[in-house]
Parts: structure tokens; C-alpha cells; sequence
């Protein structure tokens, strides 16, 4: 006999799976809404009572918009240049047949394994060379080393799925290469671009140690520097910290939950085909 199935157990664990994730979320919030002197007391405190915006009021000032729009110029920079080279460069490794292209995806996987702050020196030297160092360009470059191979790794199985014989029928017609790759294919890709697209937007969203160690200047650096920053040698100012970090998470749960449907389905069919 089948055993018998209890859709009610998968249920309770996977409340208590979401709940468990959602916990560090619901305790920022709960920590932003609370008075400064009661956040460090005795015993935790699961309701924030008496309710108050003081740490809101701390952390919304001219500093935190600064930072919001360099992060925001910086993470659409990173979108940007990510699917100018890693669209022409799937394309490459998944139609063109030249030797060592499976030396090169092999590559790509090894690149994503060094954490940022190994590439932080390296980086920091080449751009004070080459005197991109403390601006937006600068930072833009260095974040896109790290979401490029997964540009290239994602969007060339997406590439291989689509059929030859409309890119071939097209040539046919008349059509070169780059209206083939702009009219044929980049239609047919949508969902894995909005994917790689996506999660481009939240890597540079959410990278803090290019923007501590390539950038110096408050006007160029990043949100996350400035999270770091309430962060002290005496102490640490958990109300407007959590209240900022409150609203640095508000784009990207509007970014994943706009583009949820795309970022899941094209991450599948990158996974399944080629």
C-alpha cells in the first residue's frame, strides 16, 4: 500500500522553513520601530511597544539619499555593462565552434569562486592606474566581475535552446549577424535576460567591499558603506541601523517581486537546457 500522504505536514514545515528565514526581516523591523533605550535590554522584546518612527527620523537624511542614488546608479550601471558583454559572449561560446570554448565555461565557473575581497587589491591597483578609482565607473567594472560569469553560465544554455533554424532562415532572408542576435534571438531569451538582469541589479545592490575599498569619496560610495558606518569603535547604533537597513531592503523586495516569475523561469531554463 502507497503511505498515505499528509499534505498538512509539508505545509507546517515549510511555515516553519519560511518562518525561520523571515525571522532576521521581522527583528530588523521590529528593532527599527523601537525606542533607542530599549533595545538593548534583558530580555528580548517580540512587540515594539510603545511603536515609534525616532530611528526613521535618525537615519532619513541627506546622507542615506546620497547613498541610495549611488547604489542605484551603480546596480543599473552593473545591469548595463553585464548584458552589453555577456549577451554577444554567450551567444559566442554557444554557436560559434572554436577550440577551448569548454575551457573558457570552465574558466568562467573557477572565476566565481574567489570572494571580492580577494579581487579588492588587485582591482584597486589597476584602477588607480588607469584613474577610474573613486568614481562610479570604477565601482560599475568592479561589481561586473563578479556578476559576469553568471551572465555568460546562465545565458549560454538559454542561448543553445533556441532553435538554429530561425537564425539560419533569417540570414536566408537577408538579415546579418547582429540583426539575427537583436530581431531572433534576444526576443526568444526575454526570461533569462530578465533573470540575469535581476540578480545583476541585487549583486551591485548589495556589494560592500568594492565600494569600502575602490571608493572613498561619500559622494560615490555605496548604501552598504554607509550601513558599516553606524557600526562604532564605542558602539553600535542598532535603531537608525535597522531602520536603514529597512529601507536599503525596500528595492529589493520590489525588484524580486516584480520580476519573481522571470528571474525563477529563466535560472530553470538556464539549468535544463544545453
Amino acid at each position: 500500500m502507497k503511505p498515505a500522504r499528509r499534505p498538512w505536514l509539508l505545509t507546517a514545515t515549510a511555515t516553519l522553513i519560511t518562518a525561520a528565514f523571515l525571522l532576521p526581516v521581522y527583528w530588523m523591523i521590529n528593532t527599527s520601530l523601537m525606542r533607542p533605550d530599549r533595545i538593548l535590554g534583558e530580555s528580548p522584546r517580540w512587540i515594539p511597544a510603545p511603536v515609534t518612527t525616532e530611528n526613521y527620523s535618525a537615519a532619513l537624511d541627506d546622507a542615506l539619499l546620497q547613498a541610495l542614488f549611488n547604489s542605484l546608479v551603480i546596480s543599473c550601471g552593473v545591469v548595463a555593462l553585464t548584458l552589453l558583454f555577456g549577451v554577444p559572449l554567450s551567444y559566442a561560446l554557444a554557436r560559434v565552434r572554436m577550440r577551448g570554448s569548454g575551457t573558457m565555461v570552465f574558466a568562467l565557473l573557477v572565476a566565481q569562486l574567489p570572494p571580492s575581497i580577494v579581487l579588492a587589491a588587485p582591482l584597486f591597483i589597476l584602477e588607480r592606474r588607469a584613474g577610474i578609482d573613486d568614481t562610479y565607473i570604477g565601482l560599475i567594472a568592479a561589481d561586473t566581475t563578479l556578476t559576469l560569469p553568471f551572465a555568460v553560465i546562465v545565458l549560454r544554455p538559454v542561448l543553445r535552446g533556441v532553435p538554429r533554424d530561425l537564425e539560419e532562415a533569417a540570414l536566408v532572408d537577408g538579415c546579418g549577424l547582429a540583426g539575427v542576435l537583436l530581431r531572433i534571438v534576444l526576443p526568444l531569451m526575454v526570461p533569462g535576460l530578465v533573470a540575469v538582469a535581476g540578480l545583476s541589479f541585487l549583486i551591485g545592490w548589495g556589494e560592500f567591499v568594492f565600494g569600502l575599498t575602490l571608493a572613498k569619496e561619500p559622494g560615490v560610495q555605496p548604501v552598504t558603506v554607509l550601513l558599516n558606518s553606524f557600526v562604532g569603535q564605542h558602539g553600535t547604533a542598532w535603531g537608525a541601523l535597522m531602520a536603514t537597513a529597512a529601507v536599503v531592503c525596500v528595492p529589493v523586495v520590489c525588484v524580486f517581486a516584480i520580476f519573481q516569475r522571470f528571474i525563477v523561469g529563466g535560472l530553470t531554463a538556464g539549468s535544463i537546457k544545453g
